[in-house]
């Protein structure tokens, strides 16, 4: 069991200013209790390459501890700082971002502040909600099988294989996601996430063909703009999804780049020397690496006005943000590494059009690298929150597949989620989603039982970060793995659905809307077992 200790965190309390321009000075303040007695305070920070230490003073006692203020000075781009402690039964403590410490360490975990901007400031008070559009519902009438597609109806049972469920399409629309915003508005949802909507040879579309238009069959351009317009009015935002990592094989872009070896899009990709051999992501042929070294690459869809990123920022459709797929690889490819500045050019690009637009990157392992300045807000914290979580509350007796986490004890949990966010500014922390599960993995309902999961729904509302469901989770779908976990939403069958489970996600998600300490507080763990 853990006792409260010297504590910061990147929360207004201990950080008033979390965004300092570059050259100016900012506090920090750390509260310590009674019990950890300090007679002094200094803060450490590195400045052009070398540690330097600067004096604290005591600023105020409350009840329970002392809290001691120190200045920085933002000289460069990300300030890395700790805290060092003297007095007492020890006579040297460190503080950093994974804890106290009685000894010398890395600067890997110091806290980081960064003069960047901030992330919009009504991320606050977001809850998110990632819907499959394929699956969620059909509001459009009639339509057409594409010719690469294997048409089902609504209640069919979703393809076991793997090569047959990317091919499976149930006809799913945006206006039949416009159908439903009152089922969001009054679950406390606030800004949907929608999975690709380009038109691709596949339900998941992942592998666009063009990122110039909406897929027909989701009922095209003019049924994004109703869709933008009424989640719009209702208070709903609107995050789409864009593969910068690549495109499909039948993109525009490829099929130019094919046909003509001189065309400029040839420089889009990754194609071996006189040769239409080409780099695809994971080897998956019909998904072709983008080559981001090409600045006409970019400059057609990440920069400027007359950009992708631009285009569907604008009026009629006036999304909201991005999230992007594969960002942890995006522009990254033997020798090349442009992840950063196409993070960079993105939200620059996005800025100009919307100031307070939210750019969200896929990433699922360590983020913090990529989430130091002024590029992704965010990232899907698969590694930092849903894992260890969800290994913490895995049944001891689930048997292991690839969709069932290991199991960790409480105590590891915490550490595993301290150390992953440690060394990230904590405003990327705080843009970052907060998932249980997504398209990408088996449903909650699958790894966890009815006690456990809602445990695991109270952390998700209450860690600092952005909270995401994924449509269905709310009535209990259970699909065990992630093409199974893309059901349809059974919206005529209410008799499926888990009442108890709907009001419970009712009531947490409307709790973190209505509290500000669940929005913007801090966070110090009082005590952990490996079971609580």
């Amino acid at each position: 069991m853990t006792s409260l200790q010297p504590h910061h965190d990147g929360s207004v309390l201990y950080l008033p200013n979390p965004a300092p321009t570059l050259g100016s000075s900012f506090d920090v303040f750390v509260h310590v209790p009674f019990a950890e007695h300090c007679d002094e305070m200094w803060v450490r920070t590195v400045a052009d390459g070398e540690p330097v230490r600067r004096p604290m003073s005591v600023d105020r006692a409350d009840a329970t501890g002392i809290w001691f203020v120190g200045s920085l000075v933002a000289r460069h781009d990300i300030t890395p700082y700790r805290f060092m402690l003297h007095g007492g039964a020890a006579a040297y403590r460190c503080l950093n971002g994974v804890g106290l410490h009685r000894r010398e360490v890395s600067d890997a975990f110091d806290f980081r502040v960064s003069t960047a901007p901030l992330p919009p400031a009504w991320l606050s008070t977001t809850v998110a909600y990632q819907i499959f559009p394929d699956r969620f519902d059909r509001g459009g009438g009639a339509w057409e099988t594409p010719s690469w597609a294997q048409r089902s109806a609504w209640d069919d049972p979703v393809e076991s294989s793997p090569e047959r469920a990317v091919l499976q399409v149930f006809g799913g629309d945006l206006a039949g996601i416009v159908a439903h915003l009152e089922h969001l508005v009054t679950l406390g949802v606030n800004m949907v996430y929608l999975t690709p909507i380009f038109p691709a040879e596949s339900s998941h579309r992942y592998n666009s063909s063009t990122f110039d238009e909406i897929d027909p069959l989701l009922g095209g351009d003019d049924a994004f703009a109703v869709l933008t317009a009424a989640a719009h009015a209702v208070g709903i935002r609107i995050l789409a999804d864009i593969t910068t990592n690549h495109t499909g094989d039948t993109h525009e872009w490829f099929q130019a780049a094919l046909k003509n070896p001189s065309a400029p899009e040839r420089g889009f990709y990754y194609f071996e020397p006189n040769s239409d051999v080409y780099v695809a992501w994971y080897d998956i042929d019909t998904l072709p690496k983008l080559n981001h070294g090409s600045p006409e690459l970019r400059r057609r869809l990440l920069n400027g006005a007359d950009s992708v990123v631009a285009k569907w920022m604008k009026p009629p459709y006036s999304i909201d943000g991005w999230r992007v797929d594969v960002a942890t690889m995006t522009g990254r490819m033997r020798g090349d590494d442009y992840c950063h500045q196409v993070a960079r050019d993105m939200r620059g690009t996005m800025a100009n059009i919307k100031p307070d637009s939210y750019l969200l990157a896929e990433h699922n392992y360590d983020a913090n690298a990529d989430l130091m300045g002024e590029g992704w807000h965010g990232t899907m914290n698969y590694a930092g929150f849903n894992r260890p979580v969800l290994s913490w509350l895995v049944a001891p007796d689930a048997p292991p597949s690839p969709w069932t986490p290991p199991r960790i004890s409480g105590s590891d949990a915490v550490a595993t989620m301290n150390e992953i966010c440690a060394r990230m500014p904590w405003r990327s922390r705080a843009a970052s989603f907060t998932l249980l599960g997504s398209h990408d993995t088996a449903r909650i309902a699958a790894i966890l039982g009815c006690n456990e999961l809602l445990v695991a729904l109270g952390l998700m509302v209450s860690l600092p970060g952005v909270p995401m469901v994924f449509a269905g989770d709310e009535i209990g779908l259970a699909g065990s793995n992630d093409n199974m976990a893309r059901e349809p939403f059974p919206w005529k069958h209410p008799d499926r659905w888990n009442s108890g489970r709907l009001a419970r996600f009712r009531e947490l998600l409307l709790l973190r809307q209505s509290l500000i300490a669940l929005q913007e507080g801090g966070l110090r763990w009082i005590a952990t077992t490996d079971d609580a």
